[in-house]
């Protein structure tokens, strides 16, 4: 199974269809090197891949088949913004957790998409000062 992603607007699908794999490096193959991961709302970054691997190793333990759906792809270069639909979903259809996430992708010299900035739940945060 291949995860060398080519069209920036398949990265999400590419992300679900690795974690599905339940296989660290599948998951820690689309991010480059200096790649930042954000989890949640704190702002806490996780910088690296040495960094992101533990974050991704705790969501390995999160049960449920994942999917992930694009919602939006602006390319501009060889840079991509990117927000995606995803839930974690039970053999019988039942939702575990949802959420919407935002991130930048970069096309690499290969052609390959990788992600320089993952925020996991940064497209479902509540607005801020309204």
């Amino acid at each position: 199974m291949s995860f060398n992603v080519t069209e920036p607007q398949r990265m999400n699908e590419a992300f679900a269809r690795a974690f599905n794999t339940r296989k660290i490096d599948n998951l820690l193959g689309l991010y480059e090197p200096a790649a930042v991961l954000l989890t949640d709302g704190s702002g806490e970054r996780c910088i690296g891949l040495s960094a992101i691997a533990p974050e991704l190793a705790k969501l390995l333990k999160a049960p449920g088949v994942m999917t992930s759906h694009n919602n939006f792809c602006v390319v501009h270069d060889d840079l991509a913004l990117l927000r995606a639909d995803w839930k974690l979903t039970t053999e019988d259809g039942g939702v575990i957790a949802a959420g919407s996430s935002a991130e930048v992708a970069r096309k690499q010299p290969d052609g390959r998409w990788l992600y320089v900035i993952d925020h996991a739940a940064g497209a479902c945060l509540p607005r801020v000062g309204d």
